[in-house]
């Protein structure tokens, strides 16, 4: 077992819990409580999947676009280092202004495919995949589904789902989209939750880890659809990406991209030093295997980065630690306070029934001085609710290394009041 960074207690006890029932489990840096294993939570089975460890937003992850754009081209003639001197400058800026707007009004946010972009992937070969049929079409059920996912596809969610536009270092401009499979991918959970406790198709079970067996026709039949909602999330996170790169009238240069809320199986070295074919469940972790490259984000008001996992000498020290994250990184900066905590709490009339930490002014002076543009997001999303990145990448060590850092120019996210039972 590996915990890296320091953690709340309720996490630990969350993480412990769940770790009791695995062969191996790790904890990383960004960690905080989630439905039932914790956000940041790494755990590998022998021939098990467990349900709620993969998560309700199946597939979810974090897609990463370099272009060939310079920030002038965002900007009038305004350069990074003076948008570094003074932040300001960016967010009076006409040119950035108008690309905020029509980002927001192109890509959709919340629930339904209904701003200006209208060509999506809709009749992409996964919704011809066999998986489907393992669906029953009772009522027409499964056409109901397959109806639903195609309508949403492309659609980004709210909570701390973005589309953001960034720059690098040297001045060159990356596209960076954070969601997943949106309904499709809930109800899969949900059904699979369902069934295994002895429930039906179209049902809810209560939220308790379970391990289904994928040699059993119920675990089968999960894994399957699972891996069709993370094909389903890879074809709408590239597809809003590259959405984004023609909007600002780029063209691709490199892509990064990486779930961080899914099941694989994987080579590890086993208690005896054999190598064991394990199901390595992430939630909310990145993978990051030697050479492999990931995006990290951080939140509306910090840096993102580009990293790739360390090759390291077999014997040594980091690669000893990767092994035992089972070669698994942060996914984001982690929150420090959760939803209501930052937002308080209103009724579905909009009366506030209690009040939040976080003010608006908090977090316009916040983005002033990074010199961000935003569009959207609510209080429940502020820099102040999430840590540092920096913070959380140096409690991961050197088992990760930063390729590139990500200044944020412009956020695109859902508004406050946008309603999306997808977004966790």
């Amino acid at each position: 077992m590996k915990i890296f960074g320091e953690h709340q207690e309720n996490t630990l006890r969350q993480f412990h819990d769940v770790a009791s029932r695995a062969e191996r489990a790790a904890l990383m840096a960004d960690g905080h409580v989630g439905f039932t294993m914790p956000i940041g939570g790494v755990t590998a089975y022998r021939d098990h999947v467990s349900v709620v460890g993969v998560g309700f937003d199946v597939g979810c992850g974090n897609c990463a676009i370099r272009t060939d754009l310079r920030v002038q081209d965002l900007t009038k003639d305004l350069a990074l280092d003076e948008i570094r001197r003074n932040p300001h400058r960016l967010i009076s800026d006409r040119r950035a202004n108008r690309v905020a707007d029509e980002v927001a009004n192109t890509i959709s946010f919340g629930l339904g495919r209904r701003n200006d972009a209208d060509d999506a992937p809709v009749d992409d070969p996964l919704f011809n995949d066999p998986a489907w049929y393992a669906i029953p079409n009772t009522g027409g059920y499964r056409d109901t589904l397959r109806d639903k996912a195609r309508r949403q596809l492309g659609t980004v969610g709210s909570g701390n789902h973005y589309v953001d536009v960034f720059a690098d270092e040297n001045g060159a401009v990356w596209v960076g989209v954070h969601f997943g499979s949106r309904g499709f991918g809930h109800t899969v959970a949900s059904d699979f939750l369902s069934l295994s406790q002895g429930g039906a198709w179209g049902e809810r079970g209560r939220e308790k880890e379970v391990l289904l067996d994928v040699r059993q026709p119920v675990g089968h039949d999960y894994w399957h659809l699972m891996e069709l909602a993370g094909r389903y999330a890879y074809a709408g996170r590239e597809w809003v990406a590259r959405k984004v790169v023609e909007l600002l009238g780029g063209t691709e240069v490199e892509l990064v991209h990486n779930h961080h809320n899914f099941a694989w199986r994987e080579m590890h070295v086993g208690p005896e030093g054999e190598p064991v074919e394990y199901v390595v469940v992430r939630k909310g972790a990145t993978p990051a295997f030697p050479g492999q490259l990931g995006f990290i984000g951080g939140s509306m008001g910090d840096d993102a980065v580009i990293v790739r996992g360390a090759t390291a000498d077999p014997g040594s020290e980091v690669a000893r630690t990767q092994r035992e994250a089972l070669f698994s990184t942060v996914h984001g900066a982690g929150r420090v306070m959760s939803r209501t905590e930052a937002a308080g709490k209103r009724t579905r009339r909009g009366m506030v029934k209690s009040h939040g930490k976080i003010q608006p002014r908090m977090v316009e002076e916040w983005l002033g001085k990074k010199g961000v543009i935003l569009r959207g997001g609510g209080l429940d999303e502020a820099p102040q609710v999430y840590r540092r990145l920096n913070r959380v990448l140096e409690a991961q060590g050197p088992t990760i290394e930063v390729l590139h850092v990500l200044q944020p120019l412009v956020v695109v996210m859902a508004g406050a009041g946008e309603i999306d039972p997808y977004k966790d």
